[in-house]
């Protein structure tokens, strides 16, 4: 069990801790939208220009710990090189970059990659592509000293496939006790996409098991909440008490939290 510390949105004060923003030569600045600007910048994303969710999603969260002697350029080009794979006919959607909080004490990862696809297969030849091959032997694991991946199906993932730039992600990942039931783990399913509901800053909310447990590090459960903005995400320190007792629901059932937040790079 993680150590104890103060509540952090989405779920427990006695799971999730730290409030350490990643710092130094590995953080790229992230730029804060107002809810103007944000607005303005999801119109540009119209129903006309971007593929809407019409069937399952297959996700898939990469989080990367760069090592701490790495200097800032081969930090840059690894990023530079992953935002590239968004060009591999498998993908849907892909961004990369510098994780703009780890709220979970236990693990320092520095950078995200969120991609999408179709299918199951679709992501096993993105994972088998040479391009990418390239780019995690290149300049992937010569700079990082800790990696980690989940993967999982959304069925009802409503709105856009590509999140739009400038907003901001919370990923939460719930590692359960052993020995639970099929019961207990559809009320944590439940519990989780119900979030959206009593927070209605979240533009889109996507929920599911993780299916390649090898990489997970005992985490089996994975969400992604899409929010306009920094800002929208930042806003959700005021936990509300009736969002609380929902989580207590099921606090109970879990071993373990990760919680990193991710700011979507804007337009340019």
């Amino acid at each position: 069990m993680m150590n104890s510390c103060r509540s952090f949105v989405f779920w427990s004060n006695k799971m999730i801790c730290a409030r350490a923003i990643v710092a130094g030569p590995y953080y790229l600045s992230q730029r804060s939208h107002s809810p103007t600007a944000a607005a303005a910048l999801r119109r540009r994303f119209s129903a006309a220009t971007i593929r809407m969710s019409s069937g399952p999603i297959v996700e898939h969260v990469v989080l990367f710990k760069v090592k701490p002697d790495v200097e800032p350029s081969r930090v840059n080009e690894m990023v530079v090189n992953l935002k590239g794979l968004t060009s591999l006919p498998q993908v849907l959607h892909l961004t990369a970059g510098p994780v703009l909080r780890n709220r979970s004490a236990s693990f320092a990862f520095t950078h995200m990659l969120h991609s999408r696809y179709a299918s199951k297969s679709d992501l096993a030849d993105y994972s088998a592509h040479p391009d990418h091959l390239a780019v995690v032997k290149v300049n992937v694991l010569p700079v990082c000293d800790d990696i980690m991946a989940v993967d999982w199906i959304c069925d009802d993932l409503a709105g856009p496939v590509k999140v739009p730039p400038g907003s901001a992600q919370r990923v939460t990942f719930l590692k359960l006790k052993e020995n639970l039931g099929e019961n207990e783990k559809s009320e944590i399913l439940s519990v989780t996409k119900g979030i959206k509901e009593k927070i209605s800053s979240i533009d889109q909310m996507s929920v599911g098991e993780n299916f390649s447990p090898a990489r997970a590090k005992g985490f089996s459960i994975a969400s992604v909440a899409v929010f306009g903005g920094v800002r929208e995400l930042e806003a959700l320190e005021s936990q509300s008490a009736a969002e609380n007792e929902e989580k207590d629901k099921v606090r109970g059932f879990l071993d373990g939290v990760l919680v990193v937040d991710y700011a979507v790079p804007g337009l340019r």
